[in-house]
């Protein structure tokens, strides 16, 4: 991608990455809202968590990754953030995003969750554990889809509709882990007719 061997090697991520950065942040903020919020309501806290994420998910892919500006410098920057992925699919290592602009996203949206009257201190924790599980389980099912054939009905099902996406329609299919939101927003991918 790059001229420079040591940018390039910033760009590229083994999958097991997300799983060592956020899982030990995964947990750490779910005992931390454990103790301010006691189970149940950590555990719904930890829910809606993981919903905003399925929904933040599905509005970064369709409106950030896939605003694809014509050229300079927006150009180039769509292109490091998610048009290499296009180009180069089964990239095993440009499947997940570089901790360079995952951690800096991830404690954006955490300060965000803490400044939010209605979470503060106190509930932003196990909403935040939700947050980060849904994108560390995006991340998995992300690489899952392009580099294992899936046995269940679901996984294939996500297979199917992610494949769809990138070679016949990048419009639609833009909910990854959560296809439910392109049924919601009218952007679930369509088969061909015969």
């Amino acid at each position: 991608m790059f001229e420079s061997k040591l940018l390039d090697r910033f760009t590229r991520v083994h999958p097991a990455v997300p799983v060592i950065i956020y899982l030990p942040a995964i947990v750490g903020l779910g005992v931390l809202g454990l103790t301010g919020d006691g189970l149940w309501d950590a555990l719904g806290l930890f829910l809606l968590g993981y919903a905003f994420w399925t929904l933040t998910e599905y509005w970064l892919h369709r409106i950030v990754f896939h605003f694809e500006p014509e050229d300079g410098i927006g150009a180039r920057l769509h292109w490091m953030i998610h048009g290499v992925h296009h180009d180069h699919p089964q990239d095993p290592m440009r499947l997940v995003m570089p901790p360079s602009a995952s951690i800096p996203l991830a404690l954006l949206f955490l300060g965000a969750f803490w400044l939010v009257p209605v979470l503060g201190s106190e509930h932003a924790p196990a909403f935040g554990a939700g947050f980060l599980a849904g994108y560390l389980i995006y991340d998995m099912i992300h690489y899952h889809v392009h580099h294992h054939v899936p046995k269940t009905r679901m996984g294939k099902r996500l297979r199917e509709l992610h494949m769809r996406h990138h070679f016949q329609d990048d419009e639609r299919g833009f909910g990854i882990s959560a296809p439910y939101w392109d049924r919601v927003f009218g952007t679930l991918p369509q088969k061909r007719a015969r």
